[in-house]
């Protein structure tokens, strides 16, 4: 043997080539090697579906070209109960469109396959209508779940109101499951509601619409009377009622878990707001005990007359302009099931009393959140000490606090930190 050999290739097996050849396969066999390309067609159908489940539309559509097999999976109706068309205008967004072939081929093979369906649009009217033209082909569906979105601009008031109208209740005629509706900022009307609810009055739960200006406080009316099951519902104050509220404690109704009320104010001093009585609130709590009334104020200081002047059930308290002393001592008086409180500015005056009242009387209140005000570190180390643990948001900018003889910045912290039982610090301004 020639110096360097070691002799183990000669004690190695040798094999024939079959022998070799059937070997490898048996090693194949036993090991994870992916089979040859052409074996992927034969995946079974359920393997191909949860693959597909879990791939973004585009590339589900592009791996529907790999065989005939997978392009079946692809059409699977379970792949197109839920849908989001994106309509956006190049020129003006940057937002990615849903392709018109797609579209297309969407209201041919798998318009009566959609059950949660959305639209969000961008700022152009085009957008908006292509949405309608969407909705008016929609003729075989079976839609459990409808959203329409405005990403900017509300467009859908931009469309003409009959063309809206119209392809709106293509849908309400032929789905008559409808449970989930979210049709905000656009132009429905009273006609369109009562379509709605001769169609699907036994399944919907949930009907969002605030910002909707040709609907009448009778066209809701109607939704409430009608619609037993509605668990959820977002409008304008504008069409809130004695009436509605009674509708909704009605003993055929279920019990209501979430009003949501925005309060909106365009033209200052030209806004007259009615008042709810207490009684019709009473009504409503004394029905649905554990609803959240939730109300989203953008008004002017001298347009808040009309509220909090009797006890009312609100539980959450979102203030989007400046409110004043006056009107945040009547919540501490008249608001005792509110849960989160929200000002977003009130002015040079210390709140120091209003917040200790509405500690005193809000013993449900377990967040809130305070922006271009101003508290004394005393009267908020007072707030916190009163209510205690049950604060799990507390959100206060540095610059709210007023530092007094008993307490500065530096100590304010710790001393909030031990009422709360955990470590808190007051939110910065970013400096950028």
């Amino acid at each position: 043997m020639k110096r360097g050999q070691t002799g183990l290739i000669s004690k190695c097996p040798t094999f024939s080539s079959h022998e070799e050849r059937t070997k490898r396969q048996k090693w194949g066999a036993s090991s994870f090697a992916l089979s040859p390309a052409e074996d992927w067609g034969n995946l079974p159908h359920h393997v191909v579906l949860q693959i597909f489940q879990h791939l973004s539309l585009i590339d589900r559509a592009r791996a529907s070209s790999v065989c005939r097999h997978w392009n079946d999976v692809f059409h699977t109706p379970d792949l197109w109960r839920r849908f989001e068309f994106e309509l956006n205008q190049p020129a003006t967004s940057y937002l990615r469109s849903t392709h018109p072939d797609l579209i297309q081929q969407i209201i041919k093979k798998h318009a009566q396959h959609l059950q949660y369906v959305s639209f969000k649009v961008d700022s152009c009217i085009e957008s908006a209508e292509a949405a309608c033209d969407i909705l008016s082909q929609l003729v075989n569906c079976t839609i459990k779940t409808l959203g329409l979105i405005s990403t900017a601009r509300p467009s859908f008031m931009d469309v003409s109101q009959a063309h809206f109208v119209s392809a709106l209740t293509v849908v309400f005629v032929n789905s008559k499951s409808l449970s989930s509706i979210k049709i905000d900022d656009t132009p429905v009307d009273d006609p369109s509601l009562k379509v709605l609810v001769a169609n699907n009055s036994d399944t919907l739960k949930l009907l969002k619409m605030s910002s909707c200006p040709h609907v009448s406080p009778a066209g809701i009316l109607c939704v409430a009377d009608q619609c037993h099951g509605l668990r959820e519902l977002a409008l304008n104050y504008h069409l809130l009622s004695d009436e509605l509220l009674l509708a909704l404690s009605s003993e055929k109704h279920v019990h209501l878990e979430h009003l949501r009320i925005d309060v909106v104010s365009e033209n200052p001093g030209q806004t007259h707001f009615h008042t709810i009585k207490r009684s019709s609130w009473e009504a409503l709590v004394q029905h649905s005990p554990k609803v959240n009334i939730v109300m989203y104020f953008f008004l002017y200081e001298e347009e808040f007359e009309p509220f909090f002047r009797e006890e009312t059930p609100v539980t959450h308290l979102y203030f989007g302009r400046a409110v004043s002393k006056e009107m945040l001592g009547r919540i501490g008086l008249n608001c005792p099931r509110l849960v989160e409180l929200v000002v977003c500015a009130n002015g040079l005056e210390p709140l120091d009393e209003e917040l200790i009242r509405i500690a005193e009387r809000c013993k449900s209140l377990t967040a809130i959140g305070l922006g271009e005000c101003e508290v004394t570190c005393s009267g908020f180390v007072e707030f916190v000490k009163m209510c205690g643990g049950r604060l799990t948001q507390l959100s206060i900018m540095e610059e709210v606090l007023i530092p007094d003889s008993s307490y500065n910045m530096e100590q304010i912290h710790s001393e909030v930190s031990k009422h709360l039982g955990r470590m808190w610090f007051p939110d910065m301004m970013p400096t950028w």
